[in-house]
Formats: structure tokens, C-alpha cells, sequence
């Protein structure tokens, strides 16, 4: 089956055209994901994302069905006609900020929701809570409240309905325990908004008729309910890996997912969340903003950019691990295990590559990136192999640091997207499993490795130890 996965990064647009029987990527078109500036806020432009998609699927020939993946924290609000009553908030504004201490007295408790409160709009709840205070006129025109993936599924055949994956993507609008709404949606009189929650793969509808005029694919297409980004990642995986496992879905977002894993308690202020995976079940994860996290700490963008890393050397590493040269967290604030901390060099960076010799950036930078994996696959319990997936997995520093910490196998997923497949197999099963490669891992690089991320975590350890001394003040 020739499926066309519309899959909506917030850093990459991309529609790739998927074989399921074979489960590979057949062909992948991509564009930088637009955000305006306003007014009356930074949103995301759902006009050139609809142009590209058109083009794209008109571009691509015909297929025999459409599905969408899209990141998390974003929802579209239409009015009685469809149209958009409010345009579609960029997660990253900090407007909700404003109304911090109210929305925190009247959303639900964390270990109902499995969702933590984190700041700006990346939790939907507080976008909504806000958006109904800021422009109440245009809020009263709300009528359904969409998943962003479940947006484009209504563009395309008109039919409203949710999917699990997104409303369990630290929404604060769901319950992962029951399945079912929050006590803050009805709290807040938003039930009468919240269409029917579809199973994330089934088919919906066919491809309505102005789509069917705007794409030239037939109008047989069918159209099927969409998935969360990161869960469409996992999804390969639930439907051919024995449990433990766990998936390291890598893109703007570092996600690592635990099936099967150790039992643990979650930590809200450090970035742990309950995802709901395509079936409803609940997944212990963790996560950081790496890849953001990487562009910013190189100044490249873009997939080509993460195979430009010099390898490390086992030299290099004991020369690093000596001057206890380490990047520590957190290059992007307010989310991930550190979200408290401001980044900080233990060495000047200028000269490093100099003083100890090709490479020293990148090697203490993919230190710096596979060590907060580490701890936020340790935050959610990560037993098993690991299969890391999507732009990282080209990235041979950060994947040789990543397998020597696990100290247990590393899978590389074949997909260029990470997520295009996992939405596609939902829709028809491969006659082949996902292909992944195991990571050679040499033992004197995977020893020194070990030690310099040894270092780094002590270093970490050891800074926050000092900053809890230093707020409490001195012993009496």
C-alpha cells in the first residue's frame, strides 16, 4: 500500500510517501515549518503549510490513503463553519505565562494527568485558559477544539474527531489512567468543545471533494485518524519488539519512551510526562529540546549538519574527561531534567579544538546531549535495547556516548523522518520489520566514553548540590 504521511515537525513540514509492505520511506518533501509574528500573537501559518501539503500530495501521485503526524502542545480552535476562530497559538509564546498562578490553582494534579506543567503554551490547557481570558469575543466563537494532526484530517475529508496520542501529550487535558477527559475540561466548560476520540490509524472518511479538485488524487483516497509525532515512533516498535525497550525519538525534541521498563515515579519538575501510544496505553517518557538544543550550541541546521561531527577518539575523551571539560545544562531553559539551570562551559569553548586537538566541541557537545538522554531514560525507567530514531541517529558521537552509557545494545532506525512509517503501519501492516542496524561499539571508545560522561555527571551532580546549599543558606 502507497501511503502519503503528512508530518508536521515544529522545526521541518515534510510529506513522505510511505510503502507499507515493505516499510520504507519511498520519496520525502520538506520545507522549515512557518510561524508568523502576529498579530494577534506568534502562530503557526496554516496557509503555507496548506499550500505545501496541496502541492506536495498534487506533486506526488496517487496514493491509497492519507495520514498525519504532527508534534505535540497545539490545537486548532474552529468556529461553527470550520474556520479558524482564533489562529493557531506557536506553543513556544509565553503570553500563557501571564496567567500562570490562576491556571495552577484550577488544572488537575499531575498524577491524575501524567502531564507536568511547563511553561509558555506547551501545555494546552493553559493556551486555552488563556486564550478564553485574552480574547473572550473570539474564544465565544469556539466550537471544537482540535489536535493539531486531527486539524489537517479535517481539511482533508471534514470530519472533527481527537486522537489519544495528542490529548496525552502533557496536554492536562486527559487522564492516560481512564482514557478520558480531565477534571480541568470540565471545570472549565470546555466538554461541549472536545469532538469524539478516534483510535489514532483507522479510517475516517475519503478525501473530500474541494481536495479532491486541489490535489488530483481520486476521491477514493481514504483519509484515516492521525498520531502524535513522537508516538508514531514508537510504533514500529510496539508491533514487533519483545519488551523491555525503549525508544529515543530525536528531532527539536529529544524523547526517550520506556516499554516495559522499570517501575518508577515520575518527576514532574524534571520533564517526565505519561504519553498515550497509538493503542491508549501509557508510556513513561522524558525529554529535552536537544535538537533545538544542538542547532543553537552549532549554529547548523538541518539533517546533513549532525554527520559533519569529527569522531572521538579515545585520546580525545581522556584528554576531555582530564580537564573536566564539560558543557553543563541547560542550553535551553525551562525544559528538560534541568530546567532550573543556565548552561555553562568548564573550559573557554573558543580554543578548545586547538588546546586539546579536532573534534573537542563536538565531542563535548555530544557528551552534553547523550548525557541528558541518559538521565531522562533513567528518570523514566529505560530497561532493555534502545533503537534511537530520526536526525540524531546520524550523529556517531552522540550515538557512541548514548551506548556506552546504556551499557546495553543500540538499535539505528532506517527512517529518515523517524515518524512517517510508525503513522503509516497503522494503516497497513508491513510484510517486514522496521530495518534497524546495531551500532558497532569499539570497547576502549565505549570505556572512555564511560568515563568522560562519568565526569559530567558528577560535575552536574555536584553544581546542583552547591545551588540547594547555597538557597537554604549556610548550616546554623
Amino acid at each position: 500500500m502507497r501511503v502519503a504521511v503528512i508530518d508536521l515537525g515544529k522545526t521541518n513540514a515534510k510529506l513522505a510517501w510511505v510503502d507499507t509492505c515493505a516499510a520504507v520511506e519511498l520519496a520525502v518533501r520538506t520545507m522549515p515549518s512557518p510561524v508568523l509574528g502576529g498579530p494577534p500573537y506568534p502562530h503557526l501559518d496554516t496557509v503555507a503549510l496548506e499550500t505545501f501539503i496541496v502541492d506536495a500530495l498534487r506533486e506526488g501521485g496517487p496514493v491509497e490513503a492519507i495520514t498525519v503526524t504532527t508534534h505535540g502542545a497545539t490545537v486548532a480552535l474552529l468556529d461553527s463553519e470550520g474556520e479558524l476562530a482564533l489562529p493557531v497559538l506557536d506553543y513556544e509564546h509565553t503570553g500563557p505565562d501571564t496567567l500562570a498562578d490562576a491556571y495552577d490553582a484550577a488544572r488537575s494534579p499531575f498524577e491524575r494527568t501524567g502531564s507536568p506543567r511547563l511553561p509558555g503554551g506547551l501545555n494546552v490547557g493553559a493556551q486555552l485558559f488563556w486564550q478564553r481570558h485574552a480574547f473572550p469575543d473570539a474564544f465565544a466563537r469556539v466550537r471544537t477544539v482540535l489536535t493539531w494532526p486531527q486539524y489537517w484530517v479535517f481539511r482533508l475529508c471534514g470530519e472533527r474527531v481527537n486522537d489519544p496520542s495528542s490529548l496525552g501529550a502533557h496536554t492536562d487535558l486527559h487522564e492516560p489512567a481512564t482514557g478520558g477527559p480531565s477534571s480541568l475540561v470540565e471545570q472549565q466548560g470546555w466538554t461541549a468543545l472536545m469532538p469524539p476520540v478516534g483510535r489514532s490509524g483507522e479510517r475516517l472518511g475519503t478525501l473530500g471533494a474541494r481536495m479532491v479538485e486541489r490535489t488530483g488524487l481520486a476521491g477514493t483516497t481514504a483519509v484515516h485518524v492521525g498520531i502524535h509525532d513522537s508516538n508514531a515512533s514508537l510504533v514500529p516498535h510496539l508491533l514487533t519488539r519483545p519488551e523491555p525497550f525503549s525508544v529515543v525519538s530525536t528531532g527539536t525534541w529529544v524523547i526517550a519512551m520506556v516499554v516495559g521498563g522499570e517501575p518508577v515515579a515520575l518527576d514532574e519538575t524534571r520533564d517526565t510526562l505519561v504519553n498515550v501510544d497509538a493503542f491508549g496505553r501509557p508510556v513513561p517518557s522524558a525529554r529535552f529540546m536537544g535538537g533545538r538544543e544542538y542547532a543553537l550550541l552549532t549554529g547548523r541546521r538541518g539533517e546533513a549538519s549532525l554527520r559533519s561531527s569529527t569522531p572521538a577518539s579515545t585520546d580525545l575523551l581522556s584528554r576531555l574527561a582530564d580537564a573536566s571539560a564539560w558543557l553543563l545544562p541547560a542550553t535551553v531553559p525551562g525544559t528538560g531534567p534541568f530546567p532550573d539551570d543556565v548552561a555553562e562551559w568548564t573550559v573557554e569553548r573558543s580554543g578548545l579544538d586547538e588546546r586539546f586537538g579536532a573534534g573537542a566541541v563536538d565531542s563535548v557537545i555530544a557528551g552534553y546531549l547523550a548525557g541528558m538522554t541518559l538521565i531522562g531514560m533513567g528518570l523514566a525507567g529505560a530497561a532493555g535495547e534502545t533503537v534511537v530514531e530520526g536526525p540524531f541517529a546520524q550523529n556517531e558521537n552522540y550515538l557512541q556516548a548514548l551506548a556506552a552509557g546504556t551499557g546495553r545494545a543500540l538499535l539505528l532506525s532506517s527512517s529518515r523522518t523517524g515518524t512517517s512509517i510508525g503513522a503509516a503501519m497503522l494503516i497497513g501492516s508491513p510484510a517486514a520489520p522496521l530495518q534497524t542496524r546495531t551500532l558497532d561499539a569499539e570497547p576502549e571508545l565505549a570505556a572512555a566514553w564511560r568515563r568522560y560522561l562519568g565526569g559530567w555527571h558528577d560535575a552536574v551532580a555536584a553544581r546542583r548540590e552547591h545551588s540547594v546549599r547555597v538557597e537554604q543558606g549556610p548550616d546554623p
